[in-house]
C-alpha cells in the first residue's frame, strides 16, 4: 500500500515550521500495478460496449430503424448512439462529486455494474418487426443508461491511476489507460468482423448481432471484481483524514464554545464547477479536440469507408482493425514521451499534425485502395496517440484533489456531450446535406485549432506532483533525497 510519510529536516538542521514538513507519498509498485489493470479492464470495457454498436451500426438500423433510404437509418442509429452522450454530464454530476465525498473505488464499481447491465440488456431487446416502435424505444433507454453510468468512469478511472502513479510516471502508466480503451475497440471490431465474415446477412440481423451485447455480462463480472479488491487511492485517502482531523478540531471548539458540531466540509457543486471555471474551459477545449478526432478515427471511419466510398465492410472493419492494432504498440511509448518532454509538446504535435494533414490523409483514404487508405488512416492514428497518451496524466492534474474527481467528470462529459459523441451524427449530417465528402478533414482541423489554444493556455504537469497532494515518489531512496532537499532548502532560509 502507499504510504505518505513526512519529509522533515536532518537532525540538527533548523526547522522551519510547516514549510518543512510536507509529506511525500511513496507508492507501491504491486498496487499501482492492481490499480492501472482494474481501471484499464472497465475503460476497455465500456469502449467494447461503445465499439460494438458503432461497428455494428448499418446492421442495427436494419434492425431497430426499418427504412427504404440507408441515409436515415444511418443517421437514426448515430441518433441513438447520440442520445447517451446527451445523459453523460448528468453522470458526470452525480457520480463525480459522489467520487470526491465517498471514494473513487466505490464509484467505480457501481458504474462498471450500470455500464455492464445496460449492454447486456441491448442483446436481449426484440426487433422492430416483433415489437414495433417499442425496439428503438428500449434500445434508447438501454443507450441513456450506458450514457449516464459512463458519465463517472473516465473522470473515475484517469484520476484513479493519476493518484496511484509516481509523479516521474504517471504519463506512462496513464497511458495504459487508453491503451485499454483500444484493446475494448479492437476486441469490438473483432468479434464484428468475424461475424460479418462469417454469418449470412439474414443470421446477422436477426440474432448475430446480440452476440457482442451479451458478452458484455461476463466481462461486466470480471472488471467488478478486480474493482472490489482495490483500496483508495493515497491522494484521496490522505485528503479524508485531512479532513476528518479538521472536523474533529471544529467540533472540539464548537464544545468549548457551547455551539453544535459542524458537519464535516464535502466539496460541493457550485465549488466543483463554478469554482473552478477557468480549469474547465481548459478541460473542455482540450476534451474536445480529444474526443472529435477519436470518434472521427475510430467510430465513424468504418461507416464512411462503407456508405460513403462503397468499401467492403468486412475489409473496412479489418483496416482500422489494424490501425488500432499499431496504436497500441506505439501508446506506451508515447506515454513514456510525454514524462521526458513534458504534455504540452506531445498534445501540440496532435493538434498541428491534425490541423495540416487531416485534408491530405482524407484525401489518401478516398483513393479506395489499401495502399492508399491504410496509410491514411495510420497518418491520422499516429497522430491520435499524442493524445491517448498524454490526455489521462493531463486531464487529472488539471484539479485539486479536493474536487478532483467531480470537475474532471463534469468537464469531461459536456464536452464529449456536445462535441466527441454528436461527431459520427454531425458529420453524416454534413455529408448528406452538402454532398461534400471532405467534411470529416474539415471538422478535425477545425478541432484542433481550439484544442491548439487549450494546449497555449495550459501548464505543464509532467513530473509534478498533483494540485493538492504531497510528491509521490517510488522508493524510500528517493523519499530520502526529497528530505535532504527540503532540509537544505529549510536552512538556507
Amino acid at each position: 500500500m502507499s504510504t505518505s510519510v513526512p519529509v522533515a529536516p536532518r537532525s540538527g538542521a533548523p526547522s522551519q515550521g510547516k514549510a518543512s514538513e510536507t509529506p511525500v507519498t511513496v507508492t507501491d509498485p504491486a498496487q499501482v500495478k492492481r490499480a492501472v489493470k482494474a481501471a484499464a479492464l472497465g475503460n476497455a470495457m465500456e469502449w467494447f460496449d461503445f465499439g460494438v454498436y458503432s461497428y455494428i451500426a448499418v446492421t442495427l438500423g436494419k434492425v431497430f430503424f426499418p427504412s427504404d433510404n440507408p441515409t436515415a437509418q444511418t443517421l437514426s442509429t448515430f441518433g441513438a448512439f447520440a442520445a447517451a452522450f446527451l445523459v453523460r454530464p448528468i453522470g458526470g454530476m452525480v457520480f463525480g462529486p459522489l467520487g470526491d465525498r465517498i471514494g473513487r473505488q466505490k464509484i467505480l464499481a457501481i458504474t462498471m455494474i450500470m455500464m455492464a447491465t445496460a449492454t447486456f440488456c441491448i442483446g436481449l431487446i426484440p426487433s422492430f418487426a416483433t415489437i414495433g416502435m417499442w425496439a428503438p424505444a428500449l434500445l434508447f433507454l438501454a443507450r441513456l443508461v450506458q450514457g449516464f453510468s459512463t458519465g463517472g468512469e473516465y473522470g473515475g478511472a484517469s484520476t484513479f491511476i493519476a493518484e496511484y502513479s509516481p509523479d516521474k510516471k504517471r504519463g506512462f502508466l496513464g497511458s495504459w489507460l487508453e491503451f485499454g480503451t483500444l484493446v475494448g475497440y479492437i476486441c469490438g471490431a473483432g468479434l464484428v468482423t468475424l461475424m460479418t465474415a462469417l454469418l449470412s446477412t439474414p443470421d446477422l440481423e436477426s440474432w448475430g448481432w446480440r452476440i457482442p451485447f451479451l458478452v458484455a455480462g461476463p466481462m461486466g463480472i470480471i472488471g467488478l471484481y478486480l474493482r472490489m479488491k482495490l483500496e483508495e487511492t493515497p491522494a484521496f485517502a490522505a485528503q479524508a483524514a485531512e479532513d476528518k482531523k479538521l472536523a474533529k478540531q471544529a467540533a472540539k471548539l464548537a464544545t468549548r464554545e457551547k455551539k453544535a458540531a459542524p458537519k464535516p466540509a464535502k466539496p460541493s457543486l457550485k465549488e466543483t464547477v463554478v469554482g473552478q471555471w477557468r480549469t474547465m474551459l481548459l478541460c473542455i477545449g482540450l476534451v474536445l479536440v480529444f474526443n472529435v478526432t477519436n470518434y472521427m478515427l475510430l467510430s465513424y471511419m468504418p461507416t464512411y469507408l462503407t456508405e460513403q466510398l462503397k468499401y467492403d465492410p468486412t475489409h473496412g472493419l479489418l483496416v482500422i482493425l489494424c490501425v488500432m492494432a499499431f496504436m497500441m504498440c506505439v501508446q506506451p511509448f508515447a506515454g513514456l514521451l510525454s514524462d521526458r518532454f513534458g504534455r504540452r509538446p506531445i498534445i501540440a504535435i496532435g493538434c498541428a499534425g491534425f490541423l495540416v494533414l487531416s485534408v491530405p490523409a482524407l484525401l489518401l483514404i478516398r483513393q479506395g485502395s489499401l495502399l492508399a487508405i491504410i496509410p491514411g488512416l495510420l497518418v491520422l492514428g499516429l497522430l491520435q496517440v499524442c493524445f491517448t497518451a498524454a490526455m489521462p496524466s493531463t486531464l487529472p492534474a488539471l484539479f485539486p484533489t479536493k474536487t478532483r474527481y467531480g470537475s474532471l467528470s463534469i468537464g469531461f462529459n459536456v464536452s464529449v456531450s456536445l462535441f466527441g459523441g454528436t461527431t459520427p451524427l454531425f458529420v453524416a449530417a454534413l455529408i448528406g446535406w452538402t454532398g461534400n465528402l471532405m467534411m470529416p478533414a474539415y471538422y478535425m482541423m477545425a478541432a484542433a485549432v481550439i484544442g491548439g489554444i487549450a494546449v497555449f493556455f495550459m501548464s505543464e504537469s509532467a513530473r509534478r506532483p498533483l494540485p493538492g497532494s504531497p510528491p509521490a515518489v517510488e522508493t524510500e531512496e528517493e523519499a530520502e533525497q526529497l528530505r535532504a532537499a527540503a532540509s537544505a532548502a529549510a536552512t538556507s532560509a
